[in-house]
């Protein structure tokens, strides 16, 4: 038959006359890793074929190490794939080649660590497959056999089969029922694969579960309980681009997943996001900045990868002796700090920006900053004399959080014996002087007395900037349901804190889900004009899925899949807690 090719002119119409859509359906980017081959940035096009088949746009990143181009790349992504090939040298990993290990690139081995770590940074989901699927493992802390047959002391099967790639050559069985996997195949627990490798993982990574094995042991799948990553052991591009429905449906879901967290970002570059509440300013000493990477949670480079436009961070300090000079020197300790923040401001003035009004935060978004609000978490740092609240008004202070554990000169606190049944005739002062002067009231921390008595006092909606749910998880710093009920009938709001033992009595276990269910109770409990997220970051929050600033996008990927609108999610990541700060702020009467 004689094959008739397009002219140039029939392919330029063809272009000409395509109209792109630019609403939610359009293809996700999905980036694909290369192989390499003399010299040669290049992978199979049957990867190709499977992410178009399955609704995505894909994208062939070169084999490169320069910094600037591959974040550039990973910026652009809605997805990754992590694709088969070669051995990884061990040597990346802590160990010495055994003599089975084949032939490795240390160029595509770099490559791979770094645009995976880029992709993780941002939770771009991931979906690896053989070498990708190994790679993943190593990466979270994981082991890996460099050679099954020689490491592996039961009977195997063959694990490189000499048929092509479409067809199947050995079984796997699905693991988890609650899984990922179990989720895209439905109720196959059994499935035909095909197979090419001869490394494998040995030692499963922490955090991570197994998700299908081979009949001789092998682990074939993985995935993270809480992230977007999964992973498995055989090539379902091979079959999938071959007509094989079952395999393309892998693709499916990660392309789905993709178009989620396309929306995700979408809506965080429409929105403000604030995180109510970290105590980073514990952590500045000596050439520290909020610019670099330097072991906070809480910091630029992790807010711009999070897409989180504000954070709250606080000059903590612990309850103490309240004589005159403990008091003074509670004042100052507190002022240092306050300074310290600001000249986090100046070191990166051009990446951040202090704010005390709603609308600071929406003038530093639109300058493409950084807002940083000042508060006090403890209002021991008042002592006994008013005055000092309109010092740290002058300072820039928004909130400030009346107590810490234990009791002090304003109130009772939720921890440590009770001494003026709620608040002390000081107490209702602060609280009189905190509204005149617009300043945020904080009842984090505080009894059940001093809630109520404070709820009575004041005369504007205040904030639990850092609590969660008494009835999901029964500890004393969280609230009981009547708490969050007279809280919202107020017009206040509950920041869930990401603190493990508030969040999951099993501390240990307490993950980005259990969160989400703590939001979900306050909406169904009150509706959601009275929830917000407050992380309590440098001060021990860390939940699985949840670990640090970048990660709290998250929770925006998570209240998608509950079937939150973005309206919803507008209110709960910062549109709830402006609206009280506004209330706040707008009585304020400075004489």
């Amino acid at each position: 038959m004689k094959v008739r090719f397009p002219s140039a002119e029939e392919l330029f119409r063809e272009a000409d006359e395509y109209i792109f859509t630019k609403d939610k359906n359009k293809p996700p980017r999905i980036g694909i890793s290369s192989n390499r081959k003399d010299g040669l940035s290049c992978i199979a096009e049957t990867y190709i074929n499977s992410i178009v088949l399955a609704g995505g746009a894909p994208l062939l990143i070169p084999v490169i190490t320069d910094m600037a181009t591959l974040v550039s790349i990973i910026e652009s992504l809605d997805g990754l794939v992590m694709t088969g090939g070669g051995d990884l040298n061990p040597l990346f990993i802590g160990e010495e080649p055994i003599p089975a290990l084949q032939d490795v690139d240390p160029l595509r081995d770099a490559y791979d660590l770094l645009l995976l770590r880029l992709a993780l940074n941002r939770q771009i989901p991931v979906f690896g497959i053989c070498r990708g699927h190994q790679l993943i493992n190593a990466v979270f802390g994981g082991s890996l056999y460099q050679d099954i047959y020689s490491q592996n002391e039961n009977k195997l099967l063959k694990h490189s089969q000499a048929i092509s790639r479409e067809y199947a050559s050995h079984s796997v069985q699905i693991t988890q029922s609650d899984s990922k996997l179990f989720r895209i195949f439905g109720p196959e627990s059994t499935l035909q694969v095909n197979s090419f490798h001869h490394q494998a993982v040995k030692e499963m990574a922490p955090e991570f579960l197994e998700t299908a094995i081979a009949p001789d042991g092998i682990n074939e799948g993985m995935e993270h309980p809480e992230k977007q990553i999964f992973s498995v052991q055989w090539h379902p591009e091979a079959m999938a681009s071959n007509g094989n429905e079952q395999m393309l449906t892998l693709f499916q879901y990660h392309v789905a997943q993709a178009r989620l967290y396309r929306r995700a970002k979408e809506i965080h570059a429409r929105i403000i996001t604030i995180d109510s509440h970290t105590d980073t300013p514990t952590i500045f000493k000596g050439t520290y900045s909020l610019g670099l990477k330097e072991g906070s949670k809480v910091n630029l480079p992790l807010m711009e990868e999070g897409k989180i436009d504000a954070a709250f961070m606080v000059a903590y300090i612990a309850q103490g002796k309240r004589d005159k000079k403990s008091l003074e020197n509670a004042r100052e300790y507190v002022i240092s700090i306050l300074k310290e923040i600001k000249e986090q401001a100046v070191l990166n003035q051009n990446r951040m920006g202090i704010a005390q009004t709603p609308a600071d935060l929406v003038q530093l978004k639109k300058e493409g900053k950084k807002a940083i609000f000042m508060g006090i978490e403890n209002g021991y740092a008042i002592g006994k004399d008013l005055a000092n609240l309109s010092l740290f008004k002058e300072m820039g202070v928004t909130y400030i959080t009346l107590c810490h554990n234990g009791s002090n000169d304003i109130c009772d606190s939720a921890k440590g014996s009770p001494e003026w049944n709620g608040v002390s005739p000081f107490g209702k002062e602060v609280i009189r002087e905190m509204n005149r002067l617009g300043i945020l009231i904080d009842i984090s921390h505080a009894s059940k007395e001093t809630f109520y008595q404070v709820l009575q006092e004041s005369n504007v909606p205040v904030v639990a900037s850092h609590s969660s749910c008494r009835s999901l998880c029964n500890h004393p710093r969280n609230l009981t349901d009547e708490q969050i009920k007279a809280l919202a009938a107020a017009g206040g709001v509950i920041q869930i804190c990401l603190y493990k033992y508030f969040i999951n009595e099993k501390g240990e276990e307490a993950s980005l889900s259990d969160a989400i269910q703590h939001i979900n109770h306050v909406v169904k409990l009150v509706g959601v004009d009275h929830v917000g997220i407050g992380s309590d970051f440098d001060g021990d929050g860390e939940l699985i899925g949840c670990a640090a600033s970048n990660e709290l996008i998250n929770i925006t990927l998570r209240l998608l899949q509950e079937g939150y609108s973005e309206q919803d999610i507008e209110k709960i990541w910062g549109g709830n807690l402006m609206r009280v700060l506004t209330q706040v702020q707008a009585t304020t009467r400075i004489k």
